[in-house]
């Protein structure tokens, strides 16, 4: 029997509709552990260099009060690194990040970036955060992956949820072998990036990957169907992929 699928419920765009008016509400806080009592496994947060959306305070409030992992998405920054090591969560996820962009766009080169990862990889892990590295499914990311020692990664699903056909299907068999490759070099593998209800149940099915994160969409579907019916949908699509 295929081990149970963890679900990571992202609150980011919880604090994007918040900071909109400047206001205090919506809460990602709140939100975090509504969705904690719907059934996620963890969350996770990105607290980006321009403070977009979720902010040092969600972060300390959300290190303070949650009582299931979170999740720290992080740039490769020397700011985000005294950050995550001040506050110590569960996981410190390294993702790229450009100023411009409306959402991460892509993995992370850790080939390409591997002195610049590597010191920031051993001050996390002698800190026991969990590192885990946002990367393309590739097999050079994740031999990059696995001489930076990190224990996680997270595969980049953003390609496979924006194509469709026979372009998906082979988009899906390189996230599946990209999965196996992580799992036999003993890493643990993760995914996120653009799933949806429609399209969560392949990857969800592929048996290597032990953690799905997802935001977006929970958070859009939520303005409809309310925060705790949306995750344990998603809960419950993922269960039967397993």
């Amino acid at each position: 029997m295929n081990e149970a699928l963890r679900l990571g419920v992202n609150i980011d765009h919880v604090a994007t509709v918040r900071n909109a008016r400047g206001s205090g509400y919506p809460d990602p806080v709140r939100a975090a552990l509504l969705a904690a009592q719907a059934g996620a496994d963890g969350i996770t947060a990105h607290l980006r260099e321009d403070r977009r959306h979720i902010t040092d305070d969600d972060i300390a409030r959300l290190s303070d009060q949650l009582t299931i992992p979170l999740n720290l998405e992080m740039a490769a920054t020397q700011e985000m690194l005294a950050i995550a090591l001040r506050h110590r969560p569960h996981a410190a996820c390294i993702v790229p990040e450009k100023r411009e962009e409306l959402t991460t766009e892509g993995g992370l080169d850790a080939a390409g970036q591997y002195d610049r990862l590597a010191p920031m990889c051993a001050q996390l892990r002698e800190a026991g955060v969990r590192v885990s590295l946002f990367i393309e499914p590739d097999p050079a990311q994740i031999e990059a992956a696995i001489r930076l020692g990190a224990p996680v990664v997270e595969l980049h699903t953003g390609r496979y949820a924006e194509l469709d056909g026979a372009d998906q299907a082979a988009e899906l068999k390189r996230l599946a072998d990209a999965a196996a490759l992580a799992a036999k070099n003993g890493i643990e593998v993760h995914a996120g990036h653009g799933l949806t209800f429609d399209n969560v149940v392949p990857i969800a099915a592929i048996p290597q990957i032990r953690e799905l994160n997802i935001g977006h969409f929970l958070i859009g579907q939520a303005i409809f169907d309310g925060l705790a019916p949306v995750v344990q949908r998603m809960r419950a699509l993922m269960d039967a992929a397993r």
